[in-house]
């Protein structure tokens, strides 16, 4: 009997530093789960953002861009994505454009929160409108960036949007 004693003894440390073992195996495997998650989601963000600025360096406006360079923290306003159907010819596509506004001043992000709601109506009026030819070409673009800052200036004063950026643009 003295023998049977023991044996629970000497078991219990070794299930308890099996245990442990485990314990700390798991929790070694989830901090390293969360370092990827939140190192590559960062790396990611800072990819997608490098892309839309060569994105808009491409598709600007012909002044040079100077504007932007000189002014320090430029007042951007991004509008949520728009998604639309065009026609190609012979079968309807989807439009997915991300457009951003630079404004004049600070006070002009208040006025185009103010009126987001007619904003966002007048651009997906206009986009319904184009073809998959009317958009397909950096001429196609730069036209249609000249007719939404049309629209825009319709229904804010002139001036308060100086330039419209496309951050996103996708035909599929």
């Amino acid at each position: 009997m003295a023998a049977e004693e023991n044996a629970p003894a000497e078991g219990a440390p070794k299930n308890k530093k099996m245990l442990f073992i485990i314990i700390g195996a798991v929790a070694v495997v989830v901090i390293a789960l969360a370092v990827v998650f939140m190192g590559g989601g960062k790396k990611e963000k800072k990819e997608g953002e490098a892309e839309a600025k060569v994105e808009q360096k491409a598709e600007g406006a012909p002044s040079g861009g100077k504007e932007g360079a000189a002014g320090g923290a430029a007042n951007i306003f991004p509008m949520e994505p728009f998604i639309v159907n065009i026609y190609d010819g012979q079968e309807l596509r989807y439009l997915r454009v991300k457009v951003e506004f630079e404004t004049a001043t600070a006070d002009a992000k208040n006025e185009i929160e103010m009126r987001q709601a007619s904003l966002r109506d007048s651009i997906l009026v206009l986009l319904t409108t184009k073809t998959l030819q009317d958009v397909q070409d950096l001429q196609g673009k730069n036209q249609l960036r000249d007719e939404i800052m049309v629209a825009v200036n319709k229904i804010l004063p002139p001036g308060k949007v100086s330039k419209i950026y496309f951050t996103d643009f996708v035909v599929q």
